[in-house]
């Protein structure tokens, strides 16, 4: 590979090779996609290879079934882990995907000892944590994706509710990537005009809701997995941050310690990405009720934690 920065992408399933092509369509990277199942990998990255000549990108991109390729990533992107199914909440996951989750990281960081691994296996907030925990890396270097994802969602409803362009759309999320999640209407603007100005409460209250509820309607709706178009550009967007070294304010699971009242946990809030990673954590003043439903939030991604620690006795968390 050459001078350009290299990223892995752990899982060639819907949500990896999704972010694999996004990736290798910007031209500026080279993709390495990893997956147990033999042949897989090595044949999503030969087709997106070509299609280099049609979309005119030059992107070297690998498929393997083993790490040694991985070396020296600037970024990991982990989507290993089984998707849900209908009827199945993120937190059914956790036990399947802790061990999964698990045995990639201890991989990822023995061949890529200074990289920033961003999460999106599910349930996002506690897999984030077992990451962080078997890598050993500091905080800013393991993350998680959920919060871009969320406000993404967010923004297309408030958009579509007011007709208006998603350009014109920040919306602001914070908390665990779950029903529990903390949509802040009040942050929430349309060309810099709160929502809350724009749509009445019941409507605000409506979006809100179905937020929460994105990721499920998807699997209700596709029956067979769950979102990746929507995932994966919300990762690619932070390998974009963070690799350019852009600084962008976005909405991450990260482990906070004492930020808004929460102490040894990965909760999604607002961060600056760029190239160290997480290089600050902007902490917002909240009202007693939006502090509620964020301590609410947390509570629900400490429960998870609380599992894993009995599933996982084996990293000693």
């Amino acid at each position: 590979m050459g001078a350009r920065k290299k990223v892995t992408v752990i899982g060639a399933g819907n949500v990896g090779a999704t972010t694999a092509q996004r990736l290798a369509e910007r031209d500026f990277y080279d993709v390495v996609m990893v997956d147990i199942i033999e042949g897989l990998p090595q044949g999503k990255a030969l087709d997106l290879r070509e299609s280099g000549p049609v979309e005119g990108y030059d992107s070297l991109v690998i498929g393997t079934n083993s790490y040694e390729e991985t070396a020296n990533s600037d970024v990991v992107v982990i989507t290993s882990g089984i998707a849900r199914k209908p009827g199945m909440s993120r937190d059914d996951l956790i036990n399947t995907n802790a061990g999964i989750v698990r045995q990639v990281t201890e991989s990822v960081a023995k061949y890529s000892p200074n990289c920033i691994i961003i999460v999106v296996s599910n349930p996002l907030d506690a897999m984030t944590q077992l990451a962080w925990k078997a890598s050993g890396f500091p905080k800013n270097r393991v993350m998680g994706m959920a919060g871009v994802l969320d406000s993404a969602r967010f923004k297309h409803f408030i958009a579509e509710a007011l007709d208006v362009s998603v350009e014109d759309v920040n919306a602001f999320v914070l908390g665990g990537h779950g029903d529990t999640m903390v949509p802040l209407p009040r942050y929430s603007t349309v060309a810099g005009i709160p929502i809350t100005e724009l749509l009445p409460e019941e409507k605000v209250k409506a979006i809100c809701e179905r937020t929460a509820n994105g990721g499920a309607e998807v699997v209700a709706l596709l029956k067979t997995g769950s979102a990746y178009y929507a995932p994966a550009s919300s990762a690619a967007a932070m390998v974009d941050s963070i690799l350019l070294d852009k600084k962008r304010i976005m909405p991450t699971a990260t482990l906070l310690e004492g930020e808004y009242g929460i102490s040894g946990l990965f909760v999604g809030v607002p961060c600056k990405l760029g190239i160290n990673g997480i290089e600050q954590i902007i902490e917002i003043t909240l009202t007693a009720e939006e502090d509620a439903a964020l301590k609410k939030s947390a509570a629900a991604v400490n429960e998870l934690v609380e599992v894993i620690r009995l599933k996982v006795t084996d990293i000693g968390l």
